[in-house]
């Protein structure tokens, strides 16, 4: 009953359905945005609107779509298919190379008439026959008058290494799933912080305790004065706040301590310093007008309590300089840092104060996935081994000769004339 049961697993049409169910379920994950508030589900996904006439935001969490890579059917199915992919490789795969290894001789004539390529020779001189075959890297066992050949017997590991590989690639999965987490942080320059704004975690992700500070952030600019590249000094520290790590990232090159990547992704612009002739600094909040779109700031600048009196001041870069205008939106100039605003009580602009986004993210199976795509680039080179086997029955001045190859049957064929012309 065991062994019908392990069969059916390992069946090569059990483990495509699984394979198949586990790819829609990963469509349905890239199609239906994961990890976000349920007010997203109820604006994008309403009961009165459904998508594709079925799928509201009620349907959604009562399933699990909206975090699909991480419910229990979904491991199921990846538990599933590992256990076909093991029962294949130990029901058929390492029984079908033990049998690849053995000698198998032909002890009669008629079984050459199932072979692929065969012929009979007369006055051939068998010695001379085994000679060219074992120049041609064959392993060759003989027994008085019948003799059987084979190489490229590595290529028959090939099928077990993508079952390995493909196993490798499902555990990294599931650790990835249950000890990462991707957290996203905005910081202001200068600022220490903790990871605390968490996007999506694992079950059993535990979050470093460790802070980091950004000492410095600065944007480069093209010719035509737009964004180049921008980059965060960052620096590691300990509980007692002692620097473990620093480095200048930028996108495409992060910082990674303790297996946490610091990933640079987005910035903003917070306000703006200024200082009267008193030397009192007054800070002025930014307001960005395009949340999605063109980064825009702008704020209203007065230096009396009661906000009268003002100019509005616009900026959208991080050059060290912003724009002016009086209330009625007339243009008045730029103001660069240092520079002095001439109100009824001058003020000096000292700082604009920036800030950098940073996504924060840990994924333990990464380095198992690649280890198994490393493994399955391995195996895709042996398979293109070919496994090729001779046999040969001599009776009578006449020697019986034949062959089979997996692949590559043409090169076989050349080959094989070469051995009896």
């Amino acid at each position: 009953m065991k062994q019908k049961i392990f069969r059916s697993v390992a069946d090569l049409r059990f483990a495509i359905f699984i394979l198949l169910l586990i790819s829609f379920f990963s469509i349905i994950g890239t199609v239906i945005e994961q990890d976000q508030s349920i007010e997203t589900y109820k604006i994008n996904y309403s009961l009165t609107n459904p998508v594709f006439g079925f799928l509201t935001w009620d349907r959604i969490l009562a399933f699990g779509l909206d975090h699909v890579y991480k419910t229990w059917w979904f491991f199921a199915l990846i538990f599933l298919f590992g256990i076909s992919l093991i029962s294949c490789t130990f029901l058929q795969q390492l029984p079908s190379l033990k049998i690849a290894r053995r000698c198998q001789f032909f002890r009669t004539t008629g079984q050459f008439y199932r072979l692929k390529i065969s012929t009979l020779l007369n006055d051939f001189s068998f010695n001379k026959i085994l000679l060219r075959i074992q120049a041609n890297k064959y392993s060759i066992f003989q027994q008085k008058n019948i003799v059987y050949c084979y190489k490229g017997l590595i290529g028959r590991i090939g099928p077990i290494i993508v079952h390995f590989t493909m196993m490798l690639i499902l555990l990294g999965t599931i650790i990835g799933s249950l000890f990462g987490f991707k957290a996203q942080e905005m910081i202001p320059k200068t600022e220490t912080f903790h990871i605390q704004n968490i996007l999506n975690n694992g079950q059993l992700a535990i979050l470093p305790q460790t802070s980091a500070r950004i000492n410095d952030f600065w944007i480069t600019y093209t010719k035509n004065k737009t964004v180049s590249q921008f980059y965060s000094d960052l620096s590691i520290l300990d509980n007692q706040g002692n620097e473990t790590n620093r480095k200048t990232i930028s996108v495409n090159s992060p910082l990674i301590s303790r297996r946490v990547y610091y990933y640079q992704t987005d910035w903003n612009l917070v306000g703006l310093r200024f200082q009267n002739l008193n030397n009192e600094i007054m800070e002025y909040p930014l307001i960005n007008l395009f949340q999605n779109r063109n980064k825009l700031w702008l704020t209203w600048i007065s230096n009396n309590l009661l906000l009268m009196d003002g100019m509005i001041t616009i900026i959208d870069n991080l050059e060290g300089y912003c724009s002016i205008y009086n209330e009625s939106g007339k243009f008045l100039g730029n103001i660069e840092l240092n520079e002095r605003v001439n109100f009824k009580t001058p003020l000096t602009l000292l700082e604009i104060i920036s800030s950098t986004g940073l996504q924060i993210k840990t994924d333990p199976g990464i380095p198992i996935i690649y280890l198994g795509f490393f493994f399955l680039m391995l195996s895709t080179l042996i398979s293109y081994i070919t496994y090729s086997q001779i046999w040969m029955i001599q009776k009578n001045q006449k020697i019986f000769i034949g062959g089979n190859t997996n692949r590559a049957v043409f090169e076989f064929e050349l080959e094989f004339f070469e051995f009896i012309k």
